[in-house]
């Protein structure tokens, strides 16, 4: 990468897209939704059955100017959600006020593990055990996603749900390679313990992105 592109990643005008696309959100709070989705590359966080792990390498993902994401965003869709790879590894003000000053909503899927950037009209948070959010992204959540791969994970959403404020909306999701074991847990404990939600990887059983 020339200096010229490498200054622009770190200013967040260009950033290393790994795929963009237009579906229904498939997890959490606004299940059911359209939305376009734009795949930052790169991430370090590790996550031993993550399902894109494609996206860690941020060198394999060709840097795009986000007035060029936009653009394409505009054809589509009034909702925006960022994900990755992890997001927050590049600024993401340029690209959220870009995204705002056209009316459309900005929302976020995040480990939490960098520093808080961009303007979020949903902020979701999904904390991760190899790296753990920093202290300022659990006030910035709308929504705690905890993904629920065996039964130790339960304590660990229940020690991150005691970080976030009360406006959180709190979720237990299935890892989809435990899913038929651990979506009969997650009812179970759900049932006991009403102030979570389900969330289920709805587009995988739609069979799309």
């Amino acid at each position: 990468m020339d200096k010229k592109t490498k200054d622009l990643v770190d200013k967040g005008i260009m950033l290393p897209l790994m795929e963009e696309f237009y579906t229904i959100q498939g997890e959490g709070s606004h299940t059911g939704t359209a939305a376009y989705f734009i795949r930052v590359g790169g991430c370090d966080v590790g996550c031993h059955w993550c399902d894109v792990k494609e996206s860690w390498n941020a060198d394999l993902h060709p840097p795009t100017l986000a007035d060029t994401i936009v653009s394409n965003v505009k054809k589509y869709a009034n909702t925006v959600v960022i994900t990755g790879g992890e997001p927050l590894m590049w600024s993401m003000d340029y690209i959220t006020e870009l995204l705002q000053e056209n009316h459309i909503k900005t929302h976020i899927e995040t480990s939490g593990a960098y520093s808080f950037s961009g303007k979020w009209d949903w902020f979701c948070l999904s904390p991760k055990k190899t790296k753990l959010p920093i202290q300022e992204n659990y006030r910035e959540a709308d929504e705690l996603k905890m993904i629920i791969h065996n039964k130790s994970d339960f304590d660990f959403a229940e020690q991150e749900a005691a970080k976030v404020g009360k406006k959180c909306q709190l979720f237990l999701q299935p890892e989809w390679s435990k899913k038929e074991k651990m979506t009969e847990e997650i009812v179970d404990y759900v049932m006991k313990n009403p102030k979570w939600k389900i969330s289920l990887q709805t587009h995988k059983y739609l069979n799309i992105p």
